[in-house]
């Protein structure tokens, strides 16, 4: 009997890091987990349904120093290169997208994600030591327990439309990386430090068809390894 449930246990299919009350996927592929591109596509399905299109491809630009497996909604032990603070990596795997910000007082029209405005004192802290680490925090109302965070204000436009990656963050662990984003992009061509970046029009489209309703989710992987888990975690082909 303990033989039988043995394989019984090891024929089981690994369920999907996907939820299934997921209606909406944000798929973003790069070529090699080296690569500081990658392309990305909105999928949407019915309940027990199948994945289909739901808008253009779209070019993106990655980390300077392409993709590591992140801490989302996947399991944390997959072969391959993990994402630490720092590495110039954007996170590999499956997370929600949570909230917006932005620089204006009111949300971009369209936008359903719950929106809070990036005023001059609104930070993201990548300090690994901090109690504060990878949470957006408004400096003006709390103690400053960190050393350095990314202001959600900048002098250009990169974060004038922000989406919120999921990534370590429930709860974070330090030194697993912080302060990750869908965001606007200077040019085509330009890389980021762990984000993913769009071009302004395209982003602004993006913001509009995001439920959060539907739970979407970010899945971002090399291609190799989206060819690998496409049938098991139930990926659009």
């Amino acid at each position: 009997m303990l033989l039988l449930a043995l394989v019984l246990l090891a024929a089981s299919p690994t369920p999907s890091p996907v939820p299934e009350a997921s209606r909406q996927m944000l798929l973003v592929v790069a070529d090699t987990w080296d690569a500081a591109a990658g392309s990305a596509r909105v999928y949407e399905r019915k309940p027990l349904g199948s994945w289909k299109p739901a808008g253009e491809s779209l070019p993106v630009s990655l980390g300077r120093a392409g993709l590591a497996w992140g801490r989302g909604l996947h399991p944390h032990d997959l072969a391959g290169p993990a994402k630490r603070e720092g590495d110039g990596r954007s996170p590999a795997g499956v997370f929600d997208l949570r909230l917006a910000t932005g620089y204006s007082e009111a949300p971009l029209p369209g936008l359903r994600l719950p929106y809070r405005q990036a005023t001059a004192t609104l930070r993201c802290v990548d300090d690994p030591a901090s109690p504060r680490y990878n949470t957006l925090v408004d400096e003006a109302l709390w103690p400053k327990n960190w050393i350095s965070a990314e202001d959600m204000r900048r002098p250009d436009e990169l974060y004038r439309w922000v989406v919120w990656v999921a990534h370590n963050d429930d709860p974070p662990s330090a030194g697993g990386g912080s302060c990750i984003f869908l965001h606007l992009r200077a040019q085509k061509g330009a890389v980021t430090s762990g984000c993913t970046a769009f071009d302004a029009p395209a982003f602004e489209r993006l913001l509009g068809q995001l439920d959060p309703a539907a739970r979407p989710v970010l899945v971002q992987l090399p291609r190799a390894e989206w060819q690998r888990r496409r049938a098991g975690w139930g990926l659009p082909e």
